[in-house]
């Protein structure tokens, strides 16, 4: 049975890579890297000075065009499902290729929205797999803002950006994820919303306030760093006054 490790590495930082994830790094013989284009080689190119610094001995760098996903077609949960089969394909195609351990370094934590371990399971090859957790985007955006994710005896909701503008805040406090259309716009002026984008990263922004006082700053920010960089990978904590 091949063996898979899922490695999280962290929100951006490289000094967030933790002393298990090092260990479980030199573990592997060869790692698979999912390329997302051009736009985003920064992302890869990070994993690759993280694997250049602390990696002991000889290993594979086995670099694949992720599978597009259809935005047009399918209901979303379908799409998404093909594009997972797709990748699974990819993943066992490259074991079949490569001897060795398998090595995926994944962006924050392998449980917080993320898809890998989905993927794995699609796969027909037998593995063995073991999990490796990192620093998310929301631990990352709370400490920078010096702030906690819930209040006393408060309950904290982690949502999407698609789900926020389908159910509005459904708790008082609410971190939000992979939001692509500034959803927070539409909501009460009065909601405190503490937003990070870049986090961890020299290139990291922060902003705060209410949605009515910092929300148009925010969107105005956050399309003029997607258009100067290509992307934009980022998060922020909602909270009923």
């Amino acid at each position: 049975m091949r063996q898979i490790y899922v490695i999280g590495i962290g929100a951006g930082d490289p000094e967030h890579l933790t002393l298990q994830a090092i260990r479980a790094m030199n573990a592997c013989d060869v790692f698979l890297h999912m390329d997302k284009g051009a736009e985003k080689d920064s992302l890869a190119q990070l994993r690759r000075d993280m694997l250049a610094e602390h990696m002991t001995h000889p290993y594979e760098w086995v670099e694949v065009a992720d599978p597009s996903r259809d935005r047009t077609g399918p209901a979303y949960a379908e799409a998404v499902g093909d594009w997972h089969e797709a990748r699974a394909a990819l993943y066992d195609e490259t074991l079949a290729q490569h001897d060795g351990v398998l090595g995926i370094l994944v962006w924050g934590d392998p449980a917080l929205y993320d898809s890998t371990l989905r993927v794995i399971a699609l796969m027909r090859t037998p593995v063995e797999v073991t999990v490796v957790p990192g620093i998310t985007a929301p631990q990352t955006l709370a400490a920078q803002h010096a702030v906690t994710w819930n209040r006393i005896a408060g309950a904290v909701h982690v949502t999407t950006g698609r789900r926020l503008r389908e159910e509005g805040m459904t708790a008082d406090d609410v971190i939000v994820m992979l939001d692509s259309q500034s959803s927070f716009l539409g909501l009460d002026p009065s909601v405190e919303i503490y937003w990070g984008a870049y986090l961890g990263t020299p290139d990291e922004i922060l902003l705060s306030g209410t949605v009515g006082s910092i929300g148009s700053q925010i969107e105005k920010v956050r399309t003029e760093a997607r258009a100067e960089r290509g992307w934009i990978m980022d998060t922020y904590l909602l909270r009923r006054p």
